[in-house]
C-alpha cells in the first residue's frame, strides 16, 4: 500500500510542474532559471515601451520580449521572465510616469526600450520627441547599472503600411516615422546603447498581412518573432558584457 501511495504522489507532482516561465507586466518571477542539470541565477530583463512591447492583440507568449527570452534560453543565455512596463497608447511622457508608478528596483542585465509611435500619432514633432526619448534612455541605462551596452533600443515600426492607416497618408506617416527614428538612433549612438532596426521588417506588412494582428494595426505574433530574431545578437552581446 505504501508503494502505491508513493506512485500516486509522484504522478501528482509531475502534473503540476510547468516548463513555461511566467510573464509579468511590472514584476517578474525571480526564481532561478535552470539549464540542463545545473541551476544558475537568472539574468534580469526589463522591457519598456507601449503597445508594441505589451503585445496588443497577441498572447503573452507572443510578445516580442518573451519570444526573445525563449531564443536566449535556447542559445544558452537564459533570462528571467521579462519585467514589462508598457501600455497600449503610451507616449514618451506616459511611459516616464509609468516607470515612476511601477518603481522597478535593482540592476538589470538587459533593458529594452521601444517608444515614440504615439508621440508621432498624436501629431508631435521629432524635435520635441528627442529630449523626451533621451530622458527615457538615460533611465534605461541607469536600470542597466549605468552600462549603456546592456540597453537595446528598437526602432519605431511603420504603422502607415497597415490596413488601419489611411491610404492617402501612408507616405506622410512613413516619412514621420523615419524622422523620429533618426532621432532615437542618434541618441542611442551618442550614449553607446545598442540599436535594432525593426522598421524595415514592419514595412513588409504592406505585402504580407500575416504580419498584422486581427485589428489591422498591431503586429502579429509572427512579426514579433521576426523582431525577437533581429534583436537576438544584440541581446547576446549585451549579456556577454557582464563583468567586462
Amino acid at each position: 500500500m505504501s508503494r502505491l501511495l508513493l506512485l500516486i504522489a509522484l504522478l501528482a507532482s509531475s502534473c503540476t510542474s510547468s516548463s513555461t516561465p511566467p510573464v509579468a507586466d511590472a514584476r517578474a518571477d525571480r526564481q532561478p532559471a535552470t539549464v540542463g542539470d545545473s541551476t544558475a541565477p537568472a539574468e534580469r530583463f526589463l522591457a519598456l515601451g507601449d503597445s508594441y512591447t505589451i503585445g496588443e492583440r497577441v498572447t503573452p507568449a507572443e510578445r516580442w520580449p518573451v519570444q526573445l527570452g525563449a531564443l536566449l534560453a535556447k542559445a544558452g543565455q537564459p533570462v528571467a521572465a521579462p519585467e514589462i512596463i508598457a501600455r497600449t497608447g503610451w507616449t514618451t511622457d506616459e511611459l516616464d510616469a509609468g516607470i515612476d508608478a511601477a518603481a522597478p528596483s535593482g540592476r538589470y542585465a538587459l533593458v529594452s526600450l521601444l517608444i515614440g509611435v504615439n508621440d508621432q500619432y498624436r501629431g508631435g514633432s521629432a524635435n520635441d520627441y528627442r529630449p523626451r526619448f533621451e530622458r527615457l534612455l538615460a533611465r534605461a541605462i541607469a536600470f542597466a547599472g549605468d552600462d549603456a551596452r546592456r540597453v537595446i533600443v528598437l526602432s519605431i515600426p511603420d504603422w502607415g503600411v497597415t490596413p488601419f492607416a489611411p491610404a492617402a497618408r501612408r507616405q506622410e506617416i512613413g516619412a514621420a516615422i523615419d524622422a523620429f527614428n533618426a532621432e532615437n538612433r542618434a541618441a542611442s549612438s551618442a550614449r553607446g546603447a545598442r540599436y535594432v532596426d525593426v522598421t524595415a521588417i514592419s514595412r513588409e506588412a504592406a505585402s504580407d498581412t500575416s504580419l498584422v494582428a486581427g485589428d489591422g494595426l498591431h503586429p502579429s505574433g509572427k512579426m514579433y518573432r521576426r523582431w525577437a530574431e533581429a534583436a537576438l545578437s544584440s541581446a547576446r552581446e549585451a549579456l556577454a558584457t557582464r563583468g567586462r
